[in-house]
């Protein structure tokens, strides 16, 4: 099993600003490659001050120049919010400048509050993104690409250059129907049950085999999950507050009713209370952690995209990167990462 420490790229405290905020998440990319992460994840987010990378690609191309073996994972690219016709450029321009290994993952988008500010209706996001997979699978594959379709209409073109490497799509899906339709085409799938229990977890991992198993393919499973490795009960407590806070600002966007003063999404209260979602959500100690992992790694889950940034300083997301990295990382690989 893989694991891809996620940018989550919080601004929890708006007097953090942008530069601190960039300069924090490439040092975080830096170390996960120095301490034997697979790869980083680079969310796509507009408007707000949580998940806040408006470019992912251009943060892959920034984050290659300083790494030599990281994977690069969009997590995802939203297809609603772009014209293909250029994005396809851009994509074929960062995987050369990132030297082969960008996996773009892209999806429709989760938050209505930036998609409708965006022009985009929510409820349009998913033909919408259907749609735009088609124009831009064509694009990267083909020459003299023409299209008459709903969003798009359009005489024949050839976007330039033209890849040289190869570019891996995964889908960003998260309700088990959807999962198993893209497994069954082959698609690499990347799923969360953010802060939900096990049993969801299950659901979607069962949706992806049983995809996979129809289509005959070699596609691949990311799993998206809250993974803090802690020293002490009373650390867990801290985390899972931290954690507990985060996502009162996240369901107010994910869903919820939107309630956003000038970029900052105001927390609000959670039927859920922090000791569930500390259930759910694995932040816990080195053999419990161990356990839990064990348990994803039984269902068949290829990666995990682990996510750390819970609006705790920078300083104790490094020491807990290499922790995880030293303590965790080895019991689930039969060979050490090279550096």
């Amino acid at each position: 099993m893989e694991f891809v420490h996620f940018l989550s790229s919080h601004m929890l405290d708006p007097a953090l600003g942008g530069k601190a905020l960039y300069r924090n998440m490439v040092a975080q990319a830096i170390h996960a490659e120095g301490v034997g992460y697979d790869g980083v994840g680079l969310p796509e987010h507009h408007l707000v001050n949580i998940l806040l990378i408006p470019s992912p690609l251009q943060m892959a191309v920034k984050i290659a120049a300083h790494t030599k073996r990281l994977r690069l994972v969009t997590s995802v690219c939203q297809l609603p919010l772009r014209d293909m016709r250029v994005f396809a450029g851009e994509v074929v321009q960062a995987q050369a400048l990132c030297d082969g290994r960008l996996m773009l993952g892209v999806g429709k988008g989760a938050f209505g509050f930036e998609t409708d500010l965006m022009g985009v209706p929510f409820g349009e996001t998913k033909p919408r993104f259907e749609e735009a997979l088609g124009v831009l699978e064509a694009l990267l594959t083909r020459a003299d690409v023409s299209w008459d379709g709903a969003q798009y209409k359009f005489d024949a073109l050839t976007i330039m250059p033209r890849p040289e490497d190869p570019i891996p799509l995964m889908l960003g899906v998260m309700l088990p129907a959807g999962i198993e339709a893209a497994a069954a085409k082959g698609y690499h799938v990347q799923t969360t049950p953010l802060g939900a229990a096990h049993g969801q977890l299950e659901a979607q991992v069962s949706a992806f085999h049983r995809g996979k198993a129809a289509g005959g393919h070699a596609n691949r499973l990311s799993l998206q999950r809250g993974v803090y490795l802690v020293q002490s009960e009373a650390e867990r407590s801290r985390m899972v507050a931290f954690a507990h806070r985060y996502y009162s600002s996240f369901d107010n966007v994910f869903g919820g009713p939107g309630l956003v003063d000038q970029g900052i999404i105001r927390p609000l209260p959670r039927a859920q209370t922090a000791e569930e979602l500390g259930q759910n959500i694995l932040i816990c100690q080195k053999d419990e952690m161990i356990d839990r992992l064990a348990d994803y790694a039984a269902l068949g889950i290829d990666e995990i995209i682990v996510t750390s940034n819970f609006g705790q300083p920078q300083d104790e997301t490094l020491a807990m990167m290499t922790q995880f990295a030293a303590e965790i990382m080895p019991q689930f690989r039969p060979h050490p990462i090279a550096a």
